[in-house]
């Protein structure tokens, strides 16, 4: 008699164990490749808002006890923004400073925009053409674009001029829009070098 009584029980477990998670979304938390494409897209706040502050203690848990830099990175600008937690932006600066120290490219990026405009942080140009650098020189994109502009603008030194036109010319860039804006790029910046040095700038290693 026990038996079909504990099979009873488990059904009834089950039933109900289903209609709870269909009248609730069970929100996982993210993997690294999903959260790097959201950081990499600029849409890792807009995430975490429209999981409903789901998952705030996880990527804490993430971001300071396993210091995944992406979780890293994602928790500081929560802090630093206020999203989904009480906005502490000097404490959100330091994780993304963390992140960036990690290498994690789009945090490296963030920077230098941050000490360009005085983003919660004062001006500091120089500052700003480091982190650009330190991203272009990996293949960000983005860093590349900000990093030839600063250039342009007069920042930096003509020294740095073949391996910032190395690397945006060297990037793989899918999008018509930023294709022609990469290539405006490159034609400005190549008017200030040398023809050899722009020839050897396109070379590709082997």
């Amino acid at each position: 008699m026990k038996q079909p009584l504990i099979l009873l029980l488990l059904f009834t477990f089950s039933q109900y164990a289903s209609a709870y998670s269909s009248e609730y979304d069970v929100i996982q938390i993210y993997s690294q490749d999903e959260l790097n494409e959201l950081v990499n897209l600029n849409k890792h706040l807009q995430r975490v808002k429209s999981d409903d502050c789901q998952l705030v203690a996880d990527i804490k848990a993430h971001a300071l006890k396993i210091k995944e830099p992406a979780y890293t990175y994602l928790w500081g600008d929560m802090l630093a923004w206020g999203v989904c937690v009480e906005r502490d932006a000097r404490l959100g600066m330091h994780y993304i400073e963390q992140a960036a120290k990690q290498g994690l490219l789009p945090a490296l990026e963030q920077l230098g925009r941050y000490y360009e405009k005085g983003i919660l942080v004062e001006t500091n140009k120089a500052r700003a053409l480091i982190y650009y650098r330190e991203a272009a020189l990996q293949g960000f994109l983005n860093a590349q674009f900000n990093y030839v502009r600063m250039l342009m603008d007069g920042y930096g030194s003509p020294v740095d001029y073949e391996d910032a036109y190395r690397s945006l010319f060297l990037s793989i860039i899918d999008d018509k829009r930023l294709k022609q804006k990469t290539k405006n790029l490159l034609s400005q910046l190549a008017e200030k070098m040398p023809e050899h040095v722009v020839t050897r700038a396109r070379k590709v290693a082997i």
